[in-house]
């Protein structure tokens, strides 16, 4: 990686005015009580002891339905760490028929997962159905798209895709574009949400779009006002709307989809 774990979040603090990132051991947002993974091993490696800014971010647009219409979909988020993008997806009104959220296999990392996808079963839709896989970027990921299968049907992909905060992990760009290719069904219809921090590099974030778009992919970057007030309603635990204003805006997101399909 071009920055290592201190590197990463320092300059986070730095974009955040110096509040640091949350790293709580109980996050609540709205129905949802989640934990991060404990502070040794890879989770500080891999950053899966804090919950950073684009989950948040991500976390509003589900909020405000600005999110793709997911209603009867299948999801399938990639280095999820604490997941509250698919979580909270998992809860709305009208739901995905499948959110299935990922993190390296690691037992500190992936058990914190665990932990978080069955404590929240109480609030999730009961149209969705939602469950966890321990799955590293790169490998295959024929037990991923077996969680696809119904009634003997095979299904080649998932509708849409969850990368939050994942860009900074420049040395894995290959790796993260294969699952991603691999994974996303192949249709017009298909969507991949990007969401970083603005405190990952512009070239960083140029290098992954690059390679994701020579294996065959396009991105829409959505830009939203830096001084836009946070619009979520649900209650958030240890932020105000002013704090989770500052983290809104201290990110960028993408929308991806298949450029010849």
């Amino acid at each position: 990686m071009s920055d290592d774990y201190e590197d990463i979040l320092k300059d986070s603090l730095e974009f955040l005015g110096g509040k640091p990132v949350i790293d709580d051991e109980v996050i609540k947002y709205g129905p949802l009580v989640l934990t991060v993974a404990p502070k040794h091993g890879k989770a500080n490696t891999l950053l899966a002891d804090h919950l950073f800014s684009p989950s948040i971010f991500l976390a509003e647009r589900i909020e405000r339905g600005l999110f793709a219409d997911c209603q009867g979909k299948t999801v399938l988020e990639l280095g999820a760490g604490a997941a509250l993008p698919s979580l909270l997806l998992s809860t709305v009104s009208n739901p995905p028929k499948l959110v299935v959220v990922t993190d390296h296999p690691d037992e500190v990392i992936f058990s914190n997962l665990r932990n978080n996808v069955t404590k929240n079963q109480n609030v999730v839709n009961s149209s969705c159905i939602l469950t966890c896989c321990g799955y590293e970027w790169g490998a295959d990921v024929t037990p991923l798209l077996q969680l696809l299968s119904v009634n003997g049907t095979t299904h080649t992909g998932f509708d849409v895709l969850i990368l939050s905060d994942l860009l900074h992990f420049d040395s894995f760009h290959d790796q993260l574009v294969k699952s991603m290719t691999s994974s996303l069904k192949r249709s017009p219809d298909s969507r991949v949400h990007i969401a970083a921090g603005v405190y990952t590099k512009p070239d960083v974030c140029d290098s992954f779009l690059a390679k994701s778009t020579e294996a065959g992919l396009q991105f829409e970057e959505i830009h939203t006002n830096p001084a836009e007030r946070w619009k979520g309603t649900l209650i958030v635990g240890g932020l105000d709307s002013e704090d989770l204003a500052t983290r809104k805006a201290a990110c960028r997101y993408w929308v991806g989809r298949y450029a010849n399909v």
